[in-house]
C-alpha cells in the first residue's frame, strides 16, 4: 500500500542543505588550496588542505579542469541550495543550473583569452574552447562568444534571485534612510525628493522584481520625505474623509504594501500519523467494510492536516451507493465524528473515504500568503482559501470566478473564513487598484476594517444604505461599460493597459450577512445583485456575499444560477446542503473552517480547510494600512437610491379631494379611500402614500389606525 507522504518538501530541504554544505566544504578546500599554491608557488601536502586530503584532491581536480571558474561552482552550489530550501519549482532549479554551466564555459573561455595573460588560471576547458574557437572566429571572435555565452548564463543563474534581492533590499535600505534623515537630509536632495513624489502610478503588467524596486521607491520616498501632499481624488464624486481619516498623516503617493511580519508565525506541529498507524487504520476500515457485506482493498491512504482520505477499490460487483449509505456506520465503527464519503473520486476507479485526524493541525493565513502558489499569482483578487486535504496551499482568482457565493451555520468558520480572503486582498493590492465596498447588517465582522484607505465609504450598517450602494454600484457598472464601448475595449484590464495614467479600480462588494438584507429590501437588494453578478465581471466589480441561512426563500434561484463558484462551509442537513452547492456533503463537515468549495464550471467538490486570521492579526493590519493612508469616502453612493425616489410623480387629480376626505373623518386607509372616491385600491394606496410621505397622516402601526395631522379642509361634497 502506498502512502503519500509530503516526501517532496523533504527531498527539497535535504538536498539544501546538502548543497549548502558541500558548497562551503568547496570554499575551504579552494580556499586553502589557493592559498598555499600562491604562497609556495606550489601545492603543498594534502594534509594542510582545510579540506584534508579530500578537499585537496577536489580543488586540484577542479582547478586543473576549470582553472579560477571553480569558484562559480561554489556560488551556484549556495544557489541551487536556497532554491531548494524555499520549495522552488523544478523548472527554476534546472534553468539555474544550465545558466551556471554556460557561465562557467564562458569564464573559463574569457581567462585564456584575456589581455592580462590569465591563460593559466583558465584550466583545462578554456584551453580546448580557445583552441576550438580562434582557428576559425580568430581571438576577437572567440572572446566576443566567450563574452556573450557568460553574459547569457550569469542572466539565467540570477533571475531566479531577484526577488530576493529586490526584497532584501526593500527592507534595508529604508533603514540607512533613517539614519541619514536623523542626520538631516540635505536640502538639495529634499528637493529631489519631492520631485520623485510625484511620479504617475505603477503600471499594471510589472514583473515581481520591479513591483519591489517599486515597492521600495516607496518606501523611500515615505521615511525621506516630509512635505504635504495633495489628497486623493474621491472615486465617483467630491468626497468627505470622516473624523479618523483626517488624523491619518501618511500621504497618498507612499504607499508601501503589508509585510509579512504582521501575521502570526504558525507553530512547527507534528505531522498526524505514521506509515504503520495509518496502515492499521486502513485494515480497520478494510474490516468494518467487511462487516457491511462490502469487500475490497484500500490501494492509498492520502494523510491531510485535517483529514485523512482512505482510498477504497471495492471488488466487482459492489454498487457505490451501498458505500455511501455507510457514512455514519462507518464514523461508528472508526469512533470518528463524522466521515465523509466521495463516491466515486473524480478520475479514479476508487471511493474516497474521508476520516477526521486524531489531532487536528491548524491552518494559518501566514502560510498561505507566503506559499509560492499565492506569492507567484499575477491577478490582482487573489484569495487565499486554505490547504486542501493534502496540505497544499489553495487559493483562486476572484477575477475568474467571479463572484463568491458564501454560506455556513453559525460557529462554522464563515466569518474567519471571509475575513481571511479580505486579508487577502489587502495584503496583495493598493488602494489605487482595488476598492471595497462593505456591508455588515449584523455590525460585528467588518466594521474593524473602518478607515483603511481602500474603502469607497464607511462600512455599511444600515440595510437600506446598503440597498442604495448596491445600486451606485449598478449605476457605476453602467458607466464603466459605457467607457468601456468608447474606448473600444472588452473589459478593465484592456482600458487600464491603454490608459495607465488613469487607471480604473477593481471594485469588490462585500456583504456579511445576505439574509438580514433579503428581509429588509428584498426587491431592491435582489435586483441589484442580480444584475452586478450578470454583467459586472468585465466592468472588475465582484461580489463576496455570505449568509447563515442558505435557505431557498434567501438564496433564490435567480441569484444561485448567477453564482456559479459557491464555498459551503459546515451546515445543519442536507437540504442546506443542497441548496447552497447542489450536492450533500456540507452536512459532514467538521466546523472550524472546514469547508467545500465548488469552482465555476464544474461539479466537483474541493475540500479545504481555512486559513485562521485571529482578531489581533486583523487589527495590525488594518492599523498598518491606516498609517499608509487617508481614506477619501465618496458619500454621494448613498444619495442614488434617495434621489430616484425623489423624483416628482404625476399628479393624482383625486389627491386633494383625498386629503379633504382624511381630514373630514379623522382617519385614513386605502380602503376608505377606495369606497368613497370609488377608485381602484392601488391608487388609493399610491394616494396615501403621497400623503405619509408629505406628512398628512402618519405612518402604519400594525392593527392600528393611522394617524392623522390635519385638520379639516374645506371641500367638495362626497356621497
Amino acid at each position: 500500500m502506498a502512502v503519500a507522504r509530503d516526501s517532496s518538501s523533504l527531498i527539497d530541504e535535504l538536498g539544501g542543505i546538502v548543497l549548502g554544505g558541500g558548497g562551503v566544504f568547496l570554499f575551504l578546500s579552494l580556499l586553502s588550496w589557493t592559498s598555499m599554491a600562491s604562497a609556495s608557488g606550489v601545492p603543498v601536502s594534502p594534509a594542510a588542505n582545510w579540506g584534508g586530503v579530500i578537499g585537496h584532491l577536489l580543488a586540484s581536480a577542479l582547478t586543473a579542469a576549470v582553472g579560477s571558474s571553480a569558484w562559480l561552482l561554489v556560488g551556484l552550489m549556495w544557489q541551487m541550495a536556497l532554491l531548494c530550501l524555499t520549495h522552488a519549482p523544478a523548472r527554476q532549479r534546472l534553468s539555474t543550473a544550465v545558466g551556471g554551466g554556460l557561465a562557467l564555459l564562458g569564464f573559463s573561455l574569457l581567462l585564456h583569452l584575456d589581455p592580462l595573460s590569465l591563460g593559466s588560471a583558465a584550466g583545462l576547458t578554456g584551453r580546448f574552447l580557445a583552441a576550438s574557437l580562434v582557428p576559425y572566429c580568430n581571438v576577437g571572435g572567440a572572446f566576443l562568444i566567450g563574452a556573450v555565452v557568460f553574459l547569457l548564463g550569469a542572466l539565467v543563474m540570477g533571475r531566479p534571485l531577484s526577488p530576493f534581492i529586490a526584497g532584501g533590499v526593500r527592507y534595508v535600505w529604508p533603514i540607512g534612510f533613517r539614519l541619514a534623515a536623523a542626520l538631516r537630509i540635505r536640502p538639495d536632495r529634499r528637493q529631489r525628493v519631492k520631485g520623485r513624489r510625484r511620479r504617475p502610478p505603477s503600471t499594471p503588467g510589472l514583473t515581481p522584481a520591479e513591483k519591489s524596486l517599486a515597492d521600495l521607491e516607496d518606501g523611500l520616498i515615505a521615511v525621506t520625505a516630509e512635505l504635504p501632499t495633495e489628497p486623493a481624488a474621491a472615486v465617483g464624486g467630491v468626497a468627505e474623509p470622516s473624523r479618523r481619516a483626517a488624523a491619518a498623516s501618511s500621504p497618498t503617493g507612499s504607499y508601501t504594501k503589508p509585510p509579512l511580519s504582521l501575521f502570526n508565525t504558525p507553530a512547527n506541529g507534528k505531522r498526524n500519523g505514521n506509515g504503520a498507524d495509518l496502515s492499521k487504520q486502513a485494515k480497520l476500515l478494510e474490516g468494518r467494510l467487511h462487516d457491511f457485506g462490502i469487500e475490497g482493498r484500500v490501494v492509498q491512504v492520502l494523510p491531510g492536516p485535517v483529514v485523512t482520505m482512505y482510498e477504497f477499490e471495492p471488488a466487482s460487483g459492489i454498487k457505490v451507493s451501498r458505500i455511501v449509505n455507510l457514512a455514519d456506520d462507518l464514523a461508528l465503527g472508526m469512533k470518528a465524528v463524522s466521515v465523509r464519503i466521495v463516491a466515486p473520486v473524480p478520475g479514479k476507479s476508487v471511493v474516497g473515504i474521508e476520516i477526521p485526524n486524531a489531532h487536528r493541525e491548524p491552518v494559518f493565513l501566514r502560510d498561505i500568503l507566503a506559499s509560492p502558489a499565492f506569492q507567484q499569482a499575477t491577478s490582482k483578487l487573489v484569495l487565499a482559501l486554505g490547504k486542501d486535504i493534502l496540505g497544499t496551499p489553495t487559493v483562486t482568482d476572484l477575477a475568474q470566478i467571479p463572484h463568491l457565493l458564501i454560506a455556513g451555520a453559525t460557529g462554522s468558520g464563515k466569518s474567519v473564513g471571509l475575513n481571511s480572503m479580505i486579508c487577502s486582498l489587502l495584503f496583495n493590492v493598493t488602494p489605487e487598484a482595488v476598492k471595497f465596498i462593505m456591508v455588515d447588517p449584523k455590525m460585528l465582522e467588518l466594521s474593524v476594517y473602518d478607515g483603511i484607505p481602500h474603502l469607497i465609504a464607511p462600512v455599511v450598517t444600515h440595510p437600506k444604505k446598503a440597498a442604495a450602494a448596491l445600486h451606485w454600484a449598478v449605476e457605476e457598472m453602467e458607466r464603466r461599460y459605457r467607457l468601456l464601448a468608447e474606448h473600444g475595449v472588452r473589459g478593465i484590464e484592456g482600458y487600464n493597459q491603454t490608459h495607465p495614467s488613469q487607471p480604473l479600480p477593481y471594485i469588490v462588494v462585500v456583504i456579511d450577512e445576505l439574509a438580514d438584507l433579503m428581509l429588509v429590501a428584498r426587491r431592491d437588494v435582489e435586483d441589484s445583485l442580480t444584475r452586478l453578478a450578470q454583467m459586472a465581471r468585465a466592468a472588475g466589480i465582484h461580489l463576496l456575499v455570505a449568509t447563515q441561512r442558505p435557505s431557498v426563500d434567501v438564496l433564490t434561484g435567480i441569484i444561485k444560477a448567477n453564482f456559479p463558484a459557491r464555498i459551503s462551509f459546515q451546515v445543519s442537513s442536507r437540504t442546506d446542503s443542497r441548496t447552497i452547492l447542489d450536492a450533500i456533503g456540507a452536512e459532514r463537515l467538521l466546523g472550524k473552517g472546514d469547508m467545500l468549495f465548488l469552482p465555476p464550471g464544474t461539479s466537483k467538490l474541493l475540500r479545504i480547510h481555512g486559513a485562521y486570521v485571529s482578531e489581533a492579526e486583523i487589527k495590525r493590519l488594518v492599523e498598518y494600512l491606516r498609517t499608509q493612508q487617508a481614506p477619501v469616502y465618496d458619500f454621494s453612493i448613498f444619495e442614488a437610491k434617495n434621489e430616484e425616489k425623489a423624483e416628482p410623480e404625476a399628479y393624482d387629480e383625486k389627491y386633494d379631494e383625498a386629503v379633504a376626505l382624511v381630514a373630514r373623518l379623522g382617519q385614513a386607509s386605502a380602503s376608505l379611500i377606495q369606497r368613497h372616491l370609488r377608485i381602484g385600491y392601488n391608487r388609493a394606496a399610491r394616494l396615501i402614500e403621497v400623503m405619509e410621505r408629505e406628512g398628512v397622516v402618519g405612518p402604519a402601526d400594525g392593527s392600528r389606525p393611522r394617524e392623522v395631522f390635519v385638520k379639516e379642509i374645506p371641500g367638495p361634497p362626497f356621497r
